[in-house]
């Protein structure tokens, strides 16, 4: 048989009905020499094919879907979030008006640690990164006008995710919408805030209830929702290699699916509504790889250390956002190439979802201007670029191949490390993960400042400039407004029924039954989110990180 016939034959048998599962945007893809594009390319070395795989199939190196990008593009999210919820609204709906397809929320620090607009820790940062959200009536404000059963939410928060995800479908079930209906994601990663980032509230064991309680939950209530989407991105921007970002992330997935396992949920019950969120950095073949590697080590942990049988259950979908941290405050026009080369590795490498930075983050926070800048790098990626007519047009590389190879290997000799320690939660409490993001961040400005890393602007082909870019003004009375407007909200309620509703949630928190239910009841009665998370530090205390030396 010949080989031509050999690989027409394969195409049908292994291809053909995977490739129609969905439909296409396009009967036909063309080149701009007007050259028809196949739906994958078929080397003459045919072998090396077959050992590769198609995209849709375990491991599912080559992506999750058959079709990938000729069926449907990847999300496009704007992460926003500023002020008060009603400015944040306006913003939503510009971008929306603008072509985004999901929203993405920031919210502020004191929303992030869990505490009140009004409450004296939060003086000087109510709304500054991010919008203030202390009730369900502010949350009513953040969405409004916005069809919840239509748009697909990602919400940035860990430590009180169960809160804003109860204040999320509390104003489902307000609007009529059925949660069962709702999509998004929160990302619900405690683990990665005691590694990198530091916006946690409670110890690990606590914290953990209330992540498998989620699970538990949105298993049975919100089939169609993001449970936790588990973060490489800020463990990359805390300074990590781009084989730690894959090998703490997937440490720290592993982690979680143990504490569910614990808890008396199946693997296939709950793995479907895992997700993930990865950086895209400047070194365009190792980001591609990159995403590559983590996709196929967490199909074989899914299927070879937890048995799973769902072949949705093995497969690692993800966000990815361009890299903040790579973002330079000198000459910041070039973070638009940057952050260019940045997206489209990440859609080389088979992103679900994908936010762009804009120019300006570096020096403050964006104008429309420079948003809608960055929504246009990805369309003009989906749209002009001809990337996303083949399936995996990059597959074959011998130098993509392997940079796949070596990137698996490597993070996985950490998480059998990790192992030997006792799991995630162990290396955390042992400083080992901080100790190696830390040593790896520490060589990477040494070899900025030695200039065996050029960072153009920064430490070669300067210029001294001044900013002229238009800047982003915040109304200084916004903190004023908000802690105004959280005083009527308390002052209108039921005293009574608070009262008895913050009693329900100290009595089941101390019980094992699963607290969604009461966070639901809680915000619908008016609790607001310091309130509920002050009964919960009550009974659960704080976290206090452990000291190394």
């Amino acid at each position: 048989m010949t080989v031509e016939k050999n690989k027409a034959e394969w195409m049908i048998t292994k291809y053909g009905k995977a490739i129609n599962r969905v439909p296409e945007r396009s009967e036909i893809f063309l080149t701009d020499s007007e050259i028809e594009l196949p739906p994958i390319a078929i080397p003459s070395e045919f072998d090396y094919m077959e050992q590769l795989g198609f995209p849709g199939e375990y491991p599912y190196t080559r992506g999750v879907q058959p079709s990938m990008y000729r069926s449907r593009f990847w999300t496009m999210r704007q992460y926003a979030g500023y002020a008060s919820a009603e400015e944040s609204n306006r913003r939503y709906r510009y971008l929306l008006d603008q072509g985004q397809t999901g929203l993405s929320v920031a919210f502020d620090l004191p929303t992030q640690i869990g505490y009140d607009a009004d409450d004296p820790i939060a003086a000087g940062e109510v709304g500054k990164v991010g919008v203030s959200i202390s009730s369900l009536q502010d949350m009513e404000m953040l969405f409004d006008q916005i069809p919840l059963d239509k748009v697909s939410t990602s919400m940035t928060i860990n430590a009180p995710a169960s809160i804003l995800l109860a204040m999320y479908i509390a104003i489902a079930k307000k609007r009529g919408i059925a949660e069962s209906s709702l999509r998004g994601t929160i990302q619900n990663d405690i683990l990665k805030e005691y590694i990198a980032r530091g916006t946690y509230i409670f110890p690990p064991q606590p914290s953990m209830r209330l992540i498998t309680d989620i699970f538990q939950y949105c298993t049975g209530h919100v089939p169609h929702w993001n449970t936790i989407s588990i973060s490489g991105y800020h463990i990359r921007e805390a300074g990590s290699s781009a084989v730690q970002e894959v090998a703490f992330t997937l440490a720290d997935a592993i982690a979680y699916v143990d504490a569910a396992i614990k808890v008396g949920l199946q693997v296939d019950e709950f793995a479907t509504q895992l997700s993930f969120f990865f950086n895209a950095h400047n070194n365009f073949f190792e980001e591609i790889a990159k995403f590559r590697a983590a996709r196929r080590l967490w199909a074989r942990i899914m299927k070879e250390r937890f048995g799973a049988k769902d072949e949705k259950s093995c497969m690692l979908r993800f966000h990815t956002q361009t890299a903040g941290s790579t973002l330079t405050a000198q000459q910041p026009e070039n973070n638009v190439i940057r952050v260019t080369l940045q997206a489209l590795a990440a859609v080389l490498g088979g992103t679900q979802s994908l936010h762009t930075n804009s120019m300006d983050e570096a020096l403050w926070l964006p104008t429309e201007k420079s948003v809608r800048v960055a929504l246009r790098t990805q369309q003009i990626i989906a749209h002009e670029s001809g990337v996303a007519d083949s399936v995996d047009p990059i597959a074959g590389s011998y130098l993509v191949e392997q940079l796949t190879d070596e990137i698996e290997s490597s993070a996985l000799a950490y998480i059998q490390n990790i192992d030997e320690m006792g799991g995630a939660l162990a290396a955390i409490d042992q400083g080992y993960i901080q100790n190696e993001i830390q040593k790896s961040a520490y060589q990477y400005q040494k070899n900025v400042e030695k200039k065996k890393k050029i960072i153009v602007g920064v430490n070669e082909f300067q210029l001294d400039e001044k900013q002229d870019l238009d800047r982003l003004n915040i109304d200084p009375s916004i903190e004023e407004a908000q802690i105004e407007k959280l005083r009527k909200y308390k002052s209108e309620r039921n005293s009574a029924i608070v009262a008895e509703k913050l009693k329900v949630l100290e009595s089941t928190a101390k019980t094992d039954e699963n607290l969604m239910p009461i966070l639901i009841n809680c915000v619908e009665n008016g609790i607001t989110l310091g309130e509920i998370t002050g009964v919960l530090k009550g009974i659960w205390g704080e976290y206090q990180p452990p000291s190394f030396h």
